[in-house]
């Protein structure tokens, strides 16, 4: 069995850890060495289980657009574009960059929670 890649875009915690998390407490819980599984122990798992399913539909494509804006920008990974703000090498730019990371934000969202990702009211 192939295992499926994590996806940076979405950070932590990645696709394997919940996968990982809900397999070791499904183990646990079979194997009496865990507590009995409770409706909200389901509800969790279910939850992370959903998290998964939908960034397996989409994680490429939303990583592959990640990775394009990072290049864009002309930053490795979100931690050296920040270091570039503070910096500030980026000032002359900073309303395109917060429009454009609005996008990965919105694509994080629609994985973590859908619903979240679009503003009360509208």
């Amino acid at each position: 069995m192939t295992q499926a890649a994590d996806h940076p875009v979405y950070g932590r915690p990645t696709l394997s850890e919940l996968l990982a998390a809900v397999r070791e407490s499904l183990a646990d819980a079979a194997s009496g060495k865990g507590p009995v599984p409770s409706g909200y122990s389901a509800r969790v798992a279910a939850n992370a289980l959903a998290i998964v399913q939908r960034e397996l539909a989409r994680g490429d494509a939303d990583q592959a657009s990640y990775a394009a804006l990072l290049a864009r920008l002309g930053a490795v990974d979100e931690a050296d574009l920040a270091a570039q703000v503070r910096a500030g090498r980026r000032d002359h730019e900073l309303a395109e960059i917060a429009g454009q990371l609005r996008g990965i934000v919105a694509a994080r969202l629609a994985v973590a929670h859908p619903g979240y990702d679009t503003p009360r009211g509208t």
